[in-house]
Parts: C-alpha cells; structure tokens; sequence
C-alpha cells in the first residue's frame, strides 16, 4: 500500500530555497548532478528532453525529478534561457567531509535572458541590454546595462510611446519593473518585443552604487539605475567592478526614429527573416573586431545629428580613405584584436581562464601599432581618439610573464602558470620532473653501499616510499643505517633519512603545485582587474578606429559620396543609390534616380 509522503531534510531545504526563487528553474546541486524537482523537472524534461523520473516512487504522490550533469549544464542552462526563462543555480557552500548532517545549500546566482555572461547564445556582434523602467507621475525614468560589457546608460522619458522605442531600439530581452507600470505599456513591450519581465522595488544604498549614478542629473534617472545595480547585485552575488559609471543620454540628442519607421527601414533585421542579411547593418558591417560590430549597430540606432560631430566622423573616414596601405595595416592589425570588453567583463566576473588573458595580451599588443598608424595619417583629426589610445604595457608583460601559451580551460588543473614566474612553484616543478631520477640515483647509491644488488626503491598509497631488501640478504645488512617500516614474509621495508627528505619533496610537490598554480592564477587576475577602468577607455577607443575603417572601406568599395551638411531646409541627392537594393541587384542594373527637396517642395 502507498506511503503517505514524508519529506526529507534534503526536500524541505529544496522547497524552503524554491519558494524564494518561484519564476526560477532551480538548479539543485547533489553531487556530480543538478537535479529538478516537482514541476521544475515536469516542465524541464519537456523542454530539454530529459527523462522524467521520480523520488519516493513507492510513495502515495512520488516527487517528479530529473537531472543533468554539472560538467554540461551550461548547455541546458543556454536553451532555458534563450527560450525566456530564468535559471537559479544552487550549490553546496559548505565542505560536506565537515560538515555533520545536511550540507548548507544556496543560490549563487540567477542567470535571467537579460543577465547572461557566458553563453552560445550571445552574439559576438551583439549587445544584450537588461532594461529598467520606473514611472513618476507621468515621467519615466529608463536605464540599461550590458552585463558582459559593463556598459550603463540612463534617461527620463516623457510617455509611454518613448518607453517602448528606447527599449525597441536596444533589442532587450528582459525589462526590470522598478514600479507598478501602466499595464497598456506592459503589454506593447509584450507583444513589440517579447520581453521577460522581473521586479526590484527596493533600492540598496551602497557608495559603490551612488558613484555609478554620480553623473546623472535627474532624480527619477538615480533611482531608476540605483535598482537596475541593485537588481544585478541580488541575483548576481559576485563583483560588479566592470559596470561603468552611468551615462545620461536624451533621445533627442540623436535622430529620432519611432520602432515602426526603424523595423520598416530595416537598418538591423530583415522584415521578411528577421535577421541582418539584407539590411544596411549587413551593406555596412566591414568591422574587425565584435567591439567594434556593436559600436556599428549602436551607432545606426542613432544617428548623429549635429553637424560639428557629423564633420569630424567625415573627417576621420575620410583621411583613412585617403591612406590606403596604413588602412590596410590597421585591418589586419584589428583582426589580432579579441572581444576586449566581454574580456574584462569576464575578468570582474571572476570567470577568466588562461587562454582568455592569452587573449587580452594579443589585443594588448596591437595597441601600439593602431596609435602608430593613425599618428602616420593625423592631421589633427584623430586627436582625442589617440589620446584614448594608450598602451598597457604593464599588463602585457605580467601576463607575459605568467601565462603559459599553452595554458588548458581549466584553472585548478595545473599548467597554467610558466616556468620562471615563481620560485616555490618552481622547486615543486623540479621535484615533479627530477623525483624518478633522483629515486634511481639513491637505489644505485644504496645497493653500492650496503652491497646488496636487488635492493630496490619503491612506492605504495599507503606506506609512501621505501627501500625494500629481501630476507636473504639481511645476514650482512647493518640495519642502523635504516628505520624499519614494514615487515613482509620474504622482505623488510625500510626508509633512511634521505629517502624521507625526497619522499617529502615529491608528494608535496605533487599535492601543492597545482592549489599554488591556481592562486598565482587568482592573484594575476586580481592585478588585471586594477585596471578595468584603463581597458574599457582603451576598448572603446579601439571600437570607434573600426567602425572607422569599416566606412571608410565599404565608401571606397562601392564609391560612396561624402555628402555635405547643410543649415538651410534643403536635400539634394544627384544620381542617388538605393545602397542594399544595389548591392542584392548588382552595379550593372540599378538604376540611380534624383530628388530635390528644398523649402517649396513639402511632404
């Protein structure tokens, strides 16, 4: 007959961390397996078709459970999200070897569609911005944040209509709620975007936070970034060293463009496939480094409209035109560039590999020859660009110092850190490499000395190292010279002093090696994250100089003309060009067609 359903302590703690994080696939960390529970694991199976079992199956209600490895979740964790669900990870926070009873569980952190860091689903070329909105009155106050860049910005917008473009504009996946919002606003962003929505009423007051927001103005744009922060701090639960300080942008700064005019231009997304082949993104996008393919797209999400910054940009684009062997040299010198920003975010984050500082050093490296380049061809426009562009050679010779080139995926496996870089790391390299051969020198020595030729050195898990000499040959064997340390039917073991000393060397070497390579790794990661500010100033400097080159060689591939901007009310285009049709068409048959619009002629 069925049993009525007990739960045990490790259920209760499961259910008691659950109900906080009710909107969550809860990840439940026992041993080697994330395991889910009730209709978690209903629900889960489903999606990433894992097979559903049970707890308690003898039970009157059996608990529905599944499971996937730990090793692999990132890969189940990526299709939640990207299909809009939000993903809590709890581990085990206590050492259960000391631990009596039940081992102390708690999420460590709440990966939502607008908070991921680390996943295949994010694009190179892409921003992914968590949004948030606050409403006053009949102000908004509205902030975004990229995560993996650390980029903050902030604004007050007028109605709800200004809501929706901004958050359009920006793609986001995710919107944080940081009041009660008009639900006709709730269900445009919807149905326009379809966004995940969070809460985060309460504000945390820390000086961290109160520095990020320090260049805001506005009130309504403090609040509403002071728990979009606090809102990354709740669910996050690590350093937010990489967020910038906040930005505070108008909309009207840039050319104003509703969600409706942008979607039907298609300057990002396909109408008819919604991705970017086909729009003018695509006809645009000659960029060499992912920095630089955002900046593009940021940069057509708002266009320029005063004429000093439109004329400087021309300025820029146009002495690279003019320069084609150094715009050559600096192509090839971005393409050694890797995702800076995403790096640094990564390195705040506190998960960066080896390889991933390997990278940052290439990019690093290319530093000096972009600066050198563009000094060749400045006549004063480049300016405050190259003022931006400063070297960071101290950080690329620590990590030329430490780094292995060879460096695995892993930091807590060893072989990350090079030979050279630490004296105590060294001697246990040493020990680990010489130990067979210093075991071979003292059993040659010791059958010399004491005359007995199958005397042998060996190791076993239990007794460690020892000199093992058969009984036969004990008659002669002056035995102060040894311990004794086991006794077998036909043999003695034994240790002597030196074979000790030896047998301290390698074990330890073995054992502390790779837990000192890992805090050697830490300590360098640390020396890297005193200079986030330094990195991301040099990241977007670096981004700028490749949307540059981008429009300077798309101008000169397809003989685009620099256009002139003009006070008066007027536009003249002289054999004008569709730019996308004629590329999708082909030179040879377009067409090009004029138009005149001056103060007569009104539409």
């Amino acid at each position: 007959m069925p049993q009525k359903t007990k739960n045990t302590p490790m259920m209760e703690q499961y259910l008691s961390i659950k109900a906080q994080y009710q909107d969550a696939f809860l990840f439940y960390r026992l041993g080697d397996f994330y395991e889910l529970f009730n209709e978690d694991a209903v629900k889960a199976a489903q999606i990433l078709e894992l097979t559903l079992t049970s707890r308690n199956k003898n039970a009157e209600e059996p608990i529905p459970m599944c499971g996937v490895p730990y090793h692999a979740a990132s890969n189940y964790i990526d299709t939640l999200i990207e299909q809009g669900y939000k993903v809590a990870i709890c581990e085990q926070v206590e050492d259960p070897k000391t631990t009596k009873g039940m081992v102390k569980r708690e999420v460590v952190q709440l990966i939502t569609p607008g908070t991921v860091m680390d996943s295949k689903g994010l694009s190179a070329k892409e921003n992914n911005f968590l949004t948030a909105v606050l409403q006053q009155g009949e102000r908004f106050g509205f902030a975004y944040v990229d995560l993996s860049t650390g980029e903050l910005k902030a604004a007050q917008l007028e109605d709800e209509e200004a809501v929706v473009n901004e958050a359009a504009a920006l793609q986001t996946k995710e919107v944080v709620l940081c009041s009660e919002i008009p639900e006709s606003l709730q269900t445009t962003l919807t149905n326009r975007l379809n966004v995940v929505f969070s809460k985060q009423e309460t504000l945390e007051e820390n000086a961290e936070f109160q520095f990020l927001t320090e260049p805001l103005s506005q009130e309504i744009e403090k609040v509403v970034t002071g728990k979009l922060l606090s809102y990354l701090a709740i669910t996050q639960k690590r350093s937010l060293a990489h967020i910038q300080q906040a930005v505070e942008y108008q909309p009207d700064h840039a050319l104003k463009m509703d969600h409706y005019s942008k979607f039907n231009l298609e300057l990002t997304q396909s109408i008819r496939t919604g991705k970017k082949q086909g729009t003018l993104l695509w006809l645009l996008d000659e960029t060499k480094t992912a920095m630089g393919g955002r900046l593009l797209k940021q940069w057509l999400d708002r266009p320029l409209i005063q004429p000093k910054k439109i004329t400087a940009r021309q300025e820029m684009v146009q002495s690279l035109l003019d320069s084609f062997f150094e715009r050559a040299d600096l192509q090839e010198a971005l393409t050694k560039v890797y995702d800076m920003e995403r790096l640094v975010g990564r390195v705040a984050f506190g998960n960066v590999n080896g390889r991933d500082l390997l990278q940052l050093k290439s990019s690093l490296e290319q530093v000096p020859l972009i600066a050198q380049l563009l000094q060749g061809i400045n006549r004063g426009e480049w300016n405050d660009l190259l003022l931006e562009l400063t070297p960071l050679d101290d950080l690329v010779a620590l990590i030329e110092a430490a780094i292995d080139e060879d460096a695995p995926l892993q930091i807590t496996e060893g072989n990350i850190i090079k030979d050279g870089f630490h004296q105590q790391l060294d001697e246990y390299r040493t020990a680990m490499r010489n130990g067979k051969q210093w075991l071979a020198e003292l059993e040659a020595n010791e059958r010399q000395a004491t005359g007995v030729k199958n005397l042998k050195v060996g190791f076993n898990r239990v007794f460690g190292y020892y000199i093992e000499i058969t009984k036969a040959n004990l008659v002669n064997l002056d035995t102060s010279r040894y311990e004794r340390k086991q006794t077998l039917a036909n043999a003695e073991r034994f240790i002597s002093p030196e074979l000790k000393k030896l047998e301290t060397l390698i074990l330890e070497a073995e054992e502390k090696s790779v837990d000192l390579e890992y805090r050697l790794f830490l300590d360098v990661r640390e020396e890297v994250k005193k200079s986030i500010t330094r990195l991301q100033k040099l990241a977007k400097a670096v981004s700028a100089v490749d949307v540059l080159q981008s429009f300077a060689t798309v101008s000169e591939r397809y003989q685009y003309v620099r256009p002139t901007v003009a006070k008066k009310r007027a536009v003249s285009i002289i054999d004008g060009r569709h730019p996308v049709v004629e590329k999708v068409l082909g030179h040879q048959e377009y067409i090009p067609n004029s138009i005149v619009m001056d103060e007569e002629t009104e539409i």
